[in-house]
């Protein structure tokens, strides 16, 4: 009994030791399935296999986790692909290593939502958006950017819808919920469980709408790129062997949507992050890159829609946030 006690002391011993040496990372995510790699990441001991002490904070809005990386409140960020991260990745303050989610057709990112009220009003299909409001976080969001891919599909004009900002997804759903806003945006995360509730209607899944369309981006620090660059290193193996597991449970090898073996495993630890049940997460799954790779000419689109209204101020190429040390090009 005593030679048992003394072994389980010292086996606390090593797990503290261990955990006293790792050193600490402080990423920004938000809990959707969006982020789902780092969930996967933490629930399956990658970033302590590379030494990491992994501390992460969660936001209800995309602009703000690019701010918290750019001011070095935070060393890493996941989030949606915002001008106000474009301007940040331009003054140098961060620096973008890997990609994220994408918006691929057969795979449910960003579901178009509309009110219960502008249903029965006859707002039922995309194309009838004009004249109708449209809620999202922030000016300058890959919320708004989704909804420019929709008029340009169904050949309308931005100037006809009437942007409501409200500062966060909570917010939206509000306000769709209570007939505020006539449609919306959503991550499935956040939209499911309205349609669900018969609170509001899903119309249509931007991936399916619009094709592929990168949405998310993982960025660090200038600190952390110029001057840790060994942890950022250590930070994308977890990240990338996390996105592996995402990748390979639920896309085939034609890289469409389908549950492959590992799948219920996955599905769980993502369930468990966003606190929804495994069959509703199902269902609005998105699509990564296996090795999270960066499409350029995509971002650069992107980078020049937010330039044409103003929301980035000078011209500038996609090279000027994409961290060569770091990334892996899509082509």
């Amino acid at each position: 009994m005593r030679r048992t006690i003394t072994l389980m002391v010292a086996a606390l011993a090593l797990v503290a030791a261990d955990t006293a040496s790792a050193e600490e990372v402080r990423i920004g995510a938000a809990r959707l399935a969006n982020c789902a790699p780092i969930a996967i990441a933490l629930a399956k001991g990658y970033f302590t296999a590379e030494g990491l002490d992994a501390k992460l904070t969660i936001f209800e809005a995309q602009a703000p986790i690019a701010v918290a990386v750019a001011s070095g409140d935070l060393d890493v960020g996941l989030a949606a692909q915002t001008a106000a991260l474009y301007n940040l990745g331009e003054a140098g303050r961060v620096r973008v290593i890997a990609s994220g989610v994408a918006e691929a057709p057969g795979f449910h990112d960003l579901a178009l939502m509309v009110s219960n009220k502008a249903y029965e009003a006859g707002l039922t299909s995309p194309g009838k958006l004009p004249g109708h409001s449209f809620a999202l976080t922030q000016m300058g969001t890959g919320l708004q950017y989704s909804l420019s891919r929709i008029a340009a599909k169904e050949g309308f004009a931005m100037s006809t819808i009437t942007l409501l900002p409200l500062q966060s997804n909570p917010n939206i759903v509000s306000a769709l919920a209570g007939g505020r806003a006539d449609a919306a945006v959503l991550d499935a995360t956040n939209a499911l469980p309205l349609a669900e509730k018969g609170e509001a209607k899903l119309i249509g899944w931007s991936g399916d709408l619009t094709g592929f369309t990168p949405a998310y981006l993982l960025f660090a620090s200038r600190d952390a790129a110029d001057n840790h660059g060994d942890t950022v290193k250590r930070f994308l193996a977890a990240y990338r062997n996390a996105v592996h597991d995402y990748y390979d449970a639920f896309t085939d090898e034609k890289g469409m949507r389908k549950d492959e073996p590992t799948a219920p495993a996955i599905l769980g630890i993502i369930a468990k992050f966003v606190d929804q049940p495994p069959e509703r997460v199902k269902l609005g799954l998105p699509y990564f890159d296996r090795d999270a790779r960066i499409d350029t000419p995509a971002i650069q689109k992107q980078i020049d829609w937010y330039r044409s209204f103003g929301a980035i101020k000078s011209e500038m190429p996609a090279s000027a946030i994409l961290d060569a040390r770091y990334i892996i090009e899509r082509h």
